[in-house]
């Protein structure tokens, strides 16, 4: 199969390109729409969440291996992480995840009503010292401030954010001194290129500044809600950079220990292309950085 990138090809007729967020007005106002748009695609989880709670009872952790080897040099889990805080959690798998890796106590915070919801009678079933709280991310209560050993976060996440710098200053506020942060998430890579007729071919996304606005969710991952189109929630995507992302978490006072980029998938994007020329390609990215102490 070629994986010639050269040819542009047109957008999904869904999404529009736009300018990325001017200011702090309209970063909040992409946000509330996300909320409306994962309150919508969150049914989902709702209807899969006994099989994620049979999955916990049993033990099993859906920490990616790629976390797993990062967050393995600091030691068990168990052994130096009192707080983990899990930003955008979602329906509280991963969150709870932690628990079975060994963290003592694990926070969760994710702007849906309907995730928050899910993820806490999960929490109530499963019993163990959970507690999420259903707010934009920005908003992270500050009580939390200073108690996390560990802020988690990735998998689809950072691009719902509008403001990197704002996110990166929670995490700071958050962190002990001594904590760390713990990012995996899509390459933005992943961003230029898709899968058209058996090739891979350029999207036409700036990888420096893109930002895309979209109705509805992909036949993929959520599919048919069976509301019109007129009733499906505006949602808002943002391409960050590695750089962007590093700068954001140095920039709040961190210091990063380790930047890896992975062929290691989480999900399974650019499924047609064979699995030898997919191990040749930046799929996702992780850091861990450090609070210092």
């Amino acid at each position: 199969m070629s994986t010639d990138a050269r040819e542009p090809e047109p957008q999904d007729p869904g999404e529009t390109l736009r300018e990325p967020a001017r200011d702090a007005s309209e970063v909040r106002a992409w946000h509330e729409d996300n909320r409306r748009g994962w309150n919508q695609g969150a049914v989902r989880y709702t209807e899969g969440r006994e099989r994620t709670l049979e999955r916990l009872r049993a033990g099993e952790s859906n920490v990616h291996p790629v976390e797993r080897a990062n967050l393995a040099d600091l030691g068990p889990l168990g052994q130096w992480c009192r707080t983990a805080i899990h930003l955008q959690c979602a329906s509280g798998l991963d969150t709870l995840s932690l628990l079975i890796e060994g963290a003592q106590r694990v926070v969760g915070v994710d702007i849906s009503d309907v995730h928050v919801d899910n993820a806490r009678w999960i929490a109530a079933q499963l019993g163990g010292d959970a507690t999420f709280h259903r707010c934009d991310v920005l908003d992270t209560p500050h009580d939390l401030d200073g108690t996390a050993d560990l802020v988690y976060t990735g998998r689809g996440a950072l691009n719902w954010l509008a403001d990197l710098d704002a996110w990166a200053a929670v995490v700071a506020r958050l962190l002990v001194p001594g904590g760390v942060v713990h990012v995996l998430d899509d390459h933005p890579f992943t961003w230029l290129v898709d899968q058209r007729d058996g090739r891979l071919v350029m999207t036409g996304f700036d990888y420096h500044r893109a930002a895309v606005s979209s109705r509805g969710w992909s036949a993929e991952y959520i599919g048919d809600l069976g509301l019109g189109p007129d009733a499906l929630a505006w949602m808002h995507e943002r391409v960050w950079t590695i750089a962007d992302v590093v700068n954001a978490l140095v920039g709040a006072g961190l210091r990063l220990e380790r930047l890896g980029e992975h062929s290691e998938q989480y999900w399974d994007n650019l499924s047609g292309v064979a699995e030898d020329e997919r191990r040749r390609l930046p799929m996702t990215f992780s850091l861990l950085a450090r609070m210092p102490a």
